[in-house]
Order: C-alpha cells, then structure tokens, then sequence
C-alpha cells in the first residue's frame, strides 16, 4: 500500500503519535519521568490535547528514547545529557533512535558497557569483592 506506514509490534504505524503511556511503556520508564524530562530537556515538547493529554511525535519519540540511552545506559546525570544532546543538535551528528532499540535488543555495543568499561568486568570484579570480603 502506497503512503501507509508498517504497523510496529504495538499494532500503530511508525509514524503514529504515541500516548504518554505507550511511550512510557516502550521505553521502560514510569510516565512521572516522561514528564519530569519534558521540565530538563527543552526540545522535548509533545502535542497537548484536550484534558492535557500528551502524545509524542515520531520525534519526540526518537529524542525520548536518546534520552533514555544517555541516562540509564551511559550513565549521564541529567545535565550532562542535556549537554550531550545540545552538543548532538549542534553537530546533527545524534545516534538514531533505530540504531539504539537494536542495542537494547541485540545487546551489544554501548549496552554492554558502563563509561567505557565492560560489564562482565565490572561484574567479575564484584564478584572477587565479595569473595574477598567473604
């Protein structure tokens, strides 16, 4: 079909608008943080319906997941993200929103690390903690 988006796993088109809920759901945080970000991070302004209802763009959905992959993957406090993000926007250089659900899923790449140290060592290095507290 001409001029139609593919439906995600969600039954929507990519395209679609998302609800706060959906979006919240897909990312894996509570919507409290969706809205706590909409306060820190300027470029993220979903539309606004009757009722205050959010819902989120396409691109709104892209930034909120790079968002995500700074906070909770890379480890950047809130304003350093928000500073990774301006310096992102000033480069057009940002990582697509595509390309980091296929991390999260695949589990490679900037997943498997923490600030440039792997996970399994910082995991094998617990566990020699704890053996040797044992």
């Amino acid at each position: 079909m001409v001029g139609f988006d593919v439906p995600d796993d969600t039954g929507k088109a990519s395209g679609a608008m998302l609800a706060i809920g959906e979006l919240a759901d897909r990312i894996g945080v509570p919507t409290h943080v969706l809205r706590y970000w909409e306060t820190r991070f300027p470029q993220l302004k979903p539309l606004q319906r009757s009722g205050r209802r959010r819902y989120y763009r396409a691109e709104d959905v892209a930034l909120a997941e790079r968002i995500h992959h700074l906070l909770h993957v890379q480890g950047f406090t809130v304003e350093g993200a928000r500073k990774a993000l301006s310096e992102v926007g000033a480069r057009a250089s940002a990582a697509p929103a595509a390309e980091i659900r296929a991390e999260r899923t695949a589990g490679g790449g900037v997943i498997g690390q923490a600030h440039g140290v792997p996970v399994a060592a910082l995991v094998s290095l617990r566990q020699r903690l704890a053996a040797a507290l044992d």
